[in-house]
């Protein structure tokens, strides 16, 4: 299964984006509303957990400079990838756009669509706020 956030508009270099992306402590400004709990694990690592959801462990897993940066399942029964694509339009105006990657069967890929679309698109939609006031 693959989903696919809306792209964001960033006013920031792509190095900055990246930078921004690369420090996993920033990704609790990025966080819907509904989050319940946030706790960096690490330099490479955090967990979180939504209302009424379990307490997922991101980890970096790949890091390609200014342009791309992947975040796999840390354990857990479920393996997936969250993938952050990077792209400068221009100097100090860049794109990005967040990818879920996951391997379900048919039952549990229906149950979890619709929140990790929503999910998706509220860390890319808080993006443009969120890197304008930490970087």
């Amino acid at each position: 299964m693959t989903l696919e956030s809306p792209k964001a508009i960033l006013d920031k270099s792509a190095e900055d984006t990246f930078n921004f992306l690369s420090d996993v402590k920033n990704f609790k400004s990025l966080m819907p509303e509904n989050i319940s709990k946030f706790e960096v694990l690490g330099e490479d690592k955090f967990l979180f957990a939504l209302k009424g959801m379990p307490e997922i462990v991101l980890k970096k897993k790949e890091m390609t400079p200014n342009s791309k940066i992947v975040l796999g399942a840390a354990g857990g029964k479920i393996d997936f990838a969250l993938i952050g694509n990077i792209k400068e339009i221009e100097a100090n105006k860049t794109e990005v756009q967040l990818t879920f990657e996951g391997e379900f069967n048919a039952m549990m890929a229906m149950m979890i669509k619709k929140p990790i679309s929503k999910f998706i698109e509220t860390l890319a939609a808080n993006m443009p706020e969120a890197i304008n006031t930490t970087a």
